[in-house]
């Protein structure tokens, strides 16, 4: 693979190593196979993080040599995020597949945005991976939709669309000109990604409606909803919904909150950032019956879908289209045409510059099918159940909220110290570097949260788990 000397100057190293690209490439897969093969046995955290001293070179050394500083230097710093027991947040793994898609975007290093082959043909392809996750979900093709780098960017893609529907209610362009007049949200457990979007929209993050809840649970209580909106006045809202809360993957009832639809006048977002996947198994299918009538879904491919980061899709109903131009159309750039009728994703979504996250999606999607999804997506929820069960027959723990889905949310038996102890129990965990997980607060009691979406957990590292907080809790 060689390269003629036509860059103008005399870069050396980076003319070595265009003529080397194979050579550089088969280290590279060496590393990473490598990596992933030992995967189980990385480190989850780090007892401490050492400085990073290297500094600009005024030559540079090389991607060769780059590769072994790499090695060197910032690679013990990498942890196993993507392994087994990598239960914090809600993080997946990249499968094989997704990996490779993955590895091939930057090769191939599309800006896709357009669909007609002038330039750029890509979003041809993002286009079919969106009608193939419809499939997937078991959802109607009456939804556009794009990808973009994570939920608080489809969150904020979703509810944009959302600010400009209420403007043109009272006969104002928002994106024109400007947020005029107050806008209305209601929400019973918002996300944090959804709070911070109602910000960078102007619309503010304390302007929340907050709707109760059933007891004990995470979900709306539609009987008190419906007195708030009887009570209140009669105007366009926005509802933010849940399709799997965070910390006990509670779902909103979706069909009654379709039904309102004919009673009141409001735009329904959905944050099905990781809960849209119970769509994939037929035991759990029902928690979403009803969710084809939203106006507005977001759901994150780089949690149960097992696709690198950063990656997660917007839908939006193709009735909101005109809406959704209006909102992100390049008003400076005449030479796009019809937004319409010359499709650019440039026109229906916030970034200008668009990385092909498609790809790795339509990889793994190809590569495993439904029922390979199917399969990661309930063998997850049998190990949460199991993972629960586990914990309380230790007796040194407790289930906060029954396990739902896919996310084990416990705290101590005892009360008693509760504080202290969860944090000794997560420094003992964090220095053995086993299992991660992340603390959180239900209903106003600490505890610790387990999520897991890894398609390579297992039974073992359900045992190790436990047999590592038992440790831990002493």
């Amino acid at each position: 693979m060689k390269a003629a000397n036509n860059t103008g100057t005399d870069n050396n190293q980076l003319l070595h190593d265009s003529n080397n690209m194979i050579e550089l490439f088969q280290l590279v897969s060496s590393i990473s196979a490598d990596y992933l093969s030992k995967l189980d046995d990385h480190p989850t955290s780090l007892k401490e993080v050492p400085p990073i001293s290297l500094n600009l070179p005024e030559k540079g050394l090389g991607a060769a040599e780059t590769t072994e500083l790499f090695l060197e230097q910032i690679r013990p710093l990498l942890l196993a995020a993507s392994g087994p027991r990598y239960f914090g947040f809600v993080t997946g793994g990249g499968t094989p597949a997704a990996i490779a898609g993955d590895w091939l975007t930057a090769v191939f290093d599309q800006n896709t945005q357009f669909t007609n082959g002038k330039g750029d043909a890509s979003a041809a392809v993002e286009q079919q991976t969106i009608r193939m996750l419809l499939h997937l979900f078991g959802l109607p093709q009456h939804f556009n939709g794009g990808f973009v780098t994570g939920a608080t960017l489809s969150n904020f893609t979703c509810l944009a669309v959302a600010r400009q529907w209420i403007g043109k209610q009272f006969q104002k362009d928002i994106a024109r000109e400007g947020l005029q007049i107050p806008v209305k949200v209601y929400a019973a457990v918002p996300h944090s990604s959804s709070l911070k979007t109602l910000a960078m929209l102007g619309v503010g993050s304390s302007q929340v409606l907050m709707v109760p809840t059933l007891p004990d649970r995470e979900a709306i209580d539609m009987e008190a909803f419906k007195q708030l909106l009887a009570a209140a006045p009669q105007e366009p809202f926005i509802l933010i919904s849940s399709g799997g809360t965070v910390n006990t993957v509670d779902y909103d009832d979706l069909e009654a909150i379709a039904a309102l639809k004919e009673h009141y006048q409001f735009w329904w977002h959905i944050d099905a950032a990781f809960g849209a996947f119970a769509a994939l198994s037929p035991q759990y299918r029902q928690l979403l019956s009803g969710w084809e009538g939203a106006d507005s879904i977001t759901v994150d491919c780089h949690k149960w879908l097992n696709v690198p980061y950063d990656s997660a899709v917007y839908f939006i109903q193709k009735s909101h289209a005109l809406l959704q131009t209006q909102t992100f159309q390049n008003s400076n750039a005449p030479y796009l045409g019809d937004p319409m009728e010359n499709f650019s994703y440039l026109n229906f979504g916030p970034e200008n510059s668009r990385r092909f996250r498609a790809l790795p999606v339509w990889f793994t999607l190809m590569a495993y099918g439904k029922q390979g999804y199917q399969q990661i997506v309930e063998t997850n929820i049998q190990l949460a159940r199991q993972l629960g069960e586990a914990l309380t027959a230790a007796g040194c723990f407790k289930l906060l909220a029954p396990v739902r889905l896919n996310v084990v949310c416990f705290t101590t038996s005892e009360s008693e110290g509760r504080n202290e102890k969860l944090k000794q129990i997560l420094e003992k965990l964090y220095a053995a570097g086993k299992v991660f997980i992340t603390p959180t607060v239900y209903k106003g009691t600490p505890g610790l949260r387990a999520a897991l979406v890894n398609w390579r957990t297992t039974e073992k590292d359900i045992q190790i788990t436990v047999d590592e907080l038992v440790r831990a809790f002493g």
